[in-house]
């Protein structure tokens, strides 16, 4: 079926979810859940109110035109239209353009880190196509000559290009673009309370039925494969939580592991001393326009940020005037979270963490 009933509850989200069962206690009780499974990604939206079935399959049909632009394994996608073009313009939304630009944005402020031009050194890695290796330096060298933003064309109205050997993907930042979509379209409807979750990427919209704040979960990058392994909890109302992590996708070889988070500095897997990176800002209930909003921000910031490694990614969140807070896990076994969301991040005392507070 195209479309199912959620049968269990994302891991992302606790409490939230899992406390559903019950009556809510708000007068409204119209409530839908739905499982969607796109962008390689297992998407589960829970929404109360009046207009929550509508709602619900409106962000089920939002996602699936986004994955249909954006996608770059999908050969009839204006991304896929650009990394065939060998160097050509190619007309594209509007949508695309914005994104194109927040791309170039974020990886300006974040010297780099943050690159959509990565795409074919992910690809040598065969993590696009789940066929694993170690590509070799000379292989990895003539690649980086094509990555850089510097080679992504997005200055006109209704085209872009990419120079020649230049291959972008979009899926460091998408899924955020989409969590801004639905946040928009749960505005439109009147939803009064909601949790989507797409993988690493949550929206906590609103609160809980009985008033208090969603409970959102941070995956342990060293129990990834536990149901119950979380690093620490977050009690969330109106907010983004988007985690990138190298426990997510990554291989062995040769008694090594290499995860999917490149960095573009070097072709290589970032060892950046840091195993998962979250990134918690709040959403805007007055929606954005269709313009990239905050959950973009945290969808590129978490990759940009892993890559960068704690004393960096601590600086920029001090210096970058962006408004976002942060939990990091670290290698060496420890819990860092920003004072902005100190009050509402709780540890796992039996992940066997030290906790931090930064300033």
């Amino acid at each position: 079926m195209r479309r199912l009933m959620a049968l269990v509850a994302a891991l992302a989200v606790l409490a939230g979810l899992t406390g559903c069962g019950m009556e809510p206690a708000d007068p409204d009780t119209a409530q839908e859940s739905i499982q969607v499974i796109a962008m390689d990604t297992v998407m589960i939206f829970k929404i109360y109110g009046e207009k929550s079935t509508h709602a619900a399959y409106a962000a089920e049909d939002e996602v699936r035109r986004l994955e249909a632009l954006l996608s770059r394994t999908d050969a009839g996608s204006q991304v896929s239209a650009l990394n065939d073009a060998g160097g050509q313009p190619v007309t594209v939304d509007g949508e695309v353009l914005r994104l194109l630009n927040a791309a170039g944005l974020y990886s300006e402020v974040t010297g780099g880190a943050f690159d959509i031009s990565i795409a074919p050194v992910v690809s040598a890695w065969g993590f696009t196509e789940d066929a694993y290796r170690v590509p070799g330096q000379t292989e990895l060298d003539e690649l980086l000559t094509h990555v850089g933003m510097e080679h992504v064309h997005a200055e006109t109205a209704d085209s872009a290009w990419l120079d020649e050997g230049t291959r972008i993907d979009l899926g460091g930042i998408a899924k955020g673009y989409v969590t801004d979509r639905i946040a928009e379209i749960l505005e439109e409807n009147g939803v009064p309370r909601a949790t989507v979750s797409l993988g690493g990427n949550v929206l906590a919209w609103g609160d809980r039925p009985d008033g208090t704040p969603w409970l959102v979960g941070i995956q342990d990058p060293a129990r990834p494969d536990m149901a119950d392994g979380f690093a620490g909890y977050l009690s969330l109302k109106d907010a983004f939580a988007v985690t990138s992590g190298g426990y997510q996708r990554y291989f062995e070889e040769n008694g090594k592991r290499y995860h999917h988070i490149i960095d573009p500095a070097t072709g290589y897997p970032a060892d950046s001393g840091l195993t998962s990176v979250t990134v918690v800002a709040d959403c805007d209930r007055e929606g954005n326009g269709g313009l990239p909003g905050q959950g973009t921000m945290c969808d590129a910031l978490s990759t940009a940020l892993f890559v960068m490694g704690e004393e960096k990614a601590l600086e920029f969140w001090r210096t970058s005037g962006y408004d976002f807070d942060l939990v990091l896990v670290t290698a060496d076994g420890r819990v860092v979270v920003t004072e902005g969301i100190a009050d509402v991040f709780a540890p796992d005392e039996a992940s066997g963490y030290s906790y931090e507070t930064v300033s």
